[in-house]
């Protein structure tokens, strides 16, 4: 099956001299009027005080970029507010005045999501940092934007709970929400689609609403179960919307008892194709494993220079075990009775919480190893996602058509949900392997939609899958977000040029 290029927006347009005079351009429609910012940065200062504002060059670069290759896009203004209250009456001050809010955590990023593409005013959300309400009995907790997962999960460690999405970055919670981020835990616990509960929004002309009135009222009305069938899901409305609908201030997060045991392993294989036929044939038969990662022969080389490991340098498969010691016997017995029927060799247990430390450092690390394969370039990870029966011949493809086209795209993945990176690392002023990532990126994009995929498993749309989008939802369910958005947000001051 071939796939042909279509004139689409490049990923890599920000690059180009015409998108910079047609962004320059958009940015205009947003711009006060002489004497506007005079009036509007005393009310700002009013709301969050003279250290809640910034102007400086270096502050509004800082929040204008994320880890992706999008270059910089500095708002006119940073502000820091310190509660929802402060979010809303900013909120209101940029609705009156027409300027773009473009919401900011930590900056984690991998879609040029928090540029400001007509300038404006970036909302970070950093000093709202409280855990405001935690639950034991009710395995929830709601925390504001400023809290991480690590700073979560720091501050669950004596109530025998934790918080299992991990995207590897130490995002804010939020900010994952947000995106609808996944990561190495998705295959056993989900993504935040699933264990967000309900959400405190922002939206663009200040009006503070709560997603699912039931968890607004647990305080009040505590013996109220956490189910409810009533109204449209408008939690999942706004997980994913990547600031595009409004600004996210409070999320309310199921979390799970921390498990008995956990193992941790490593196995390497003869091929690409055994590894992925070894984690589609554990999840067949049922083996509630918790992590399953793929490790190609390019990024387990990586990551043995990165963190001097010694792991063999062939197709690797890293998996963790939850449960009880039990359980935990059978679960590795099938799983490693799987793996060497499929060729798998060099299997390598962890039980103790400093070994297992070790191992899943090194897969966290993978971004910054396969940046120091080629010191001085810049790195774009692809995040697409297919069916699991569809994963051994995407994956095949992927790694011969990167090395017809000689490129260096290490591969890690989140396997066990069908979802990859190729983290392509590219030299940013060679225009020729620009096109040539590029050109890979779109094949493998539009490969995936072929097998009945999607284009982004977990890192959003951002500014550089628009178009793409728009192949895989087709016009009319474009259509239906569009005019969600306009209902929302009429003015389009939401982050805007992002998704849609």
């Amino acid at each position: 099956m071939s796939f042909a290029l279509r004139p689409t927006r490049s990923l890599y347009a920000h690059l180009t001299t015409s998108n910079f005079v047609q962004c320059r351009t958009i940015k205009k429609e947003h711009t006060l009027k002489s004497g506007g910012w005079e009036r509007v940065i005393p009310a700002f200062r009013s709301v969050c005080g003279e250290d809640g504002v910034s102007l400086g060059e270096a502050v509004r670069e800082q929040h204008g970029r994320d880890e992706s290759v999008h270059r910089c896009r500095p708002p006119d203004v940073v502000v820091w507010p310190r509660s929802v209250e402060e979010v809303s009456a900013l909120a209101k001050i940029c609705h009156h005045h027409h300027l773009p809010i473009i919401p900011f955590g930590t900056g984690t990023g991998l879609e040029g999501g928090v540029g400001a593409l007509k300038g404006g005013v970036c909302f970070s959300l950093r000093n709202m940092d409280r855990v405001l309400d935690l639950h034991q009995e009710d395995f929830d907790v709601s925390v504001e934007p400023g809290v991480t997962r690590k700073g979560l999960n720091s501050y669950l460690r004596d109530t025998g709970l934790w918080f299992p999405v991990d995207p590897g970055a130490d995002a804010s919670l939020c900010g994952m929400a947000a995106t609808s981020a996944s990561g190495t835990n998705a295959v056993r616990y989900g993504t935040m689609r699933e264990n967000v509960l309900n959400l405190e929004v922002v939206l663009a002309d200040g009006s503070i609403i709560h997603t699912t009135w039931l968890y607004t009222s647990l305080v009040t009305l505590p013996g109220l179960k956490q189910k409810t069938s009533a109204g449209y899901n408008l939690t999942n409305l706004f997980v994913g919307s990547e600031g595009t609908l409004g600004v996210i201030t409070k999320t309310t997060l199921r979390l799970y008892g921390v498990p008995e045991a956990m193992v941790s392993a490593v196995c390497t294989f003869p091929s690409v194709q055994a590894a992925v036929d070894s984690t589609v044939q554990v999840l067949q038969t049922g083996v509630p494993i918790a992590r399953i990662e793929f490790l190609d022969d390019v990024m387990i080389d990586a990551c043995n220079r990165f963190n001097l490991l010694s792991y063999p340098v062939a197709p690797t498969l890293f998996l963790e075990f939850h449960g009880t010691e039990k359980s935990l016997e059978e679960q590795v017995t099938v799983t490693e009775e799987i793996t060497q029927a499929n060729g798998g060799s060099d299997f390598s247990w962890a039980r103790d919480a400093e070994t297992r430390g070790r191992l899943w450092k090194a897969r966290h690390d993978a971004w910054y190893a396969a940046l120091a394969l080629r010191p001085g370039c810049k790195a774009y990870s692809t995040d697409v996602c297919v069916p699991l029966s569809r994963l051994p011949q995407i994956i095949v493809e992927t790694k011969e058509d990167l090395m017809l086209n000689r490129l260096t795209g290490p591969i890690a993945g989140h396997v066990g949900d069908g979802n990859f990176h190729c983290i392509m690392v590219m030299d940013p002023n060679d225009q020729d392997e620009v096109i040539r990532v590029h050109e890979f990126t779109e094949r493998l994009a539009r490969r995936a939609l072929a097998l009945d995929g999607t284009c982004t498993g977990e890192h959003g749309v951002g500014l550089g899958k628009r178009a793409l989008l728009r192949e895989e939802m087709g016009p009319l369910a474009i259509e239906v977000m569009q005019g969600l958005k306009t209902t929302l947000d009429p003015k389009n001051l939401m982050n805007p040029g992002k998704v849609l």
